[in-house]
């Protein structure tokens, strides 16, 4: 499979139609080969227009679909000087993007056998700028907080607000936020001890592990 021509492909087809026009995003997604985030048996689908799975479990563990990432990487407005922890880093594909815009990168996958493979996958590409740590997602990592972003790889039925507190002040917090199907992507900033937040396009994503909501009694 020609791998260069359907990265270019995604680009052109997935990424710049659905409005993604910061050319940082642009030129990584055309640079970092996704094909080395999918397992071997996957490894067909990685420029696909949907979230791939990436484990055999139910319910997998997905990328993100590229046209999704891409449109939420370019709102949650990534700095060069930037300190982000990245929830579910899965693979390590949205951890290795957001390196190539970010000062540092906290890559934050619960699943050991998901954080071996991002760890080889990321130095395999000499991404530095990102280190893989393994721990709940719904926890974060408060070890190397203040963070300028959390960015939140995958869907949450609540508002993130136990992560928040591991922001700086006027940090940002970037998610795909509801239950299916009436989700959408959110940013969210931290001033003065309160997390508000706003929609910025409807989006589906997979839940994430931790990140469902509490069941509720009915009588």
């Amino acid at each position: 499979m020609d791998f260069a021509a359907a990265r270019r492909a995604m680009v052109d087809s997935q990424v710049r139609p659905n409005d993604v026009t910061d050319v940082r995003i642009v030129a990584a997604m055309l640079e970092l080969p996704r094909e080395r985030f999918v397992p071997e048996p996957q490894q067909a689908l990685a420029y696909a227009d949907f979230d791939i799975p990436v484990t055999q479990k139910k319910p997998a563990r997905c990328l993100l679909k590229p046209m999704v990432l891409a449109k939420l990487v370019q709102a949650a407005d990534v700095r060069e000087t930037d300190h982000v922890l990245d929830v579910g880093c899965a693979t390590g594909y949205s951890s290795a993007l957001l390196a190539r815009l970010a000062g540092s990168v906290l890559s934050l996958e619960e699943e050991p056998g998901l954080a071996r493979f991002a760890h080889e996958a990321l130095a395999s590409l000499g991404e530095a700028r990102a280190e893989v740590v393994t721990g709940p997602l719904a926890a974060g990592w408060p070890m190397a907080a203040p963070y300028d972003l959390i960015f939140v790889n995958g869907a949450t039925e609540i508002a993130p607000r136990a992560l928040a507190p591991q922001l700086k002040e006027g940090g940002r917090l970037a998610a795909i936020v509801g239950k299916t199907p009436a989700t959408k992507a959110m940013i969210y900033r931290w001033i003065d001890g309160d997390l508000s937040g706003w929609p910025v396009f409807d989006a589906g994503a997979p839940l994430l592990p931790g990140f469902a909501a509490p069941p509720v009694f009915v009588f």
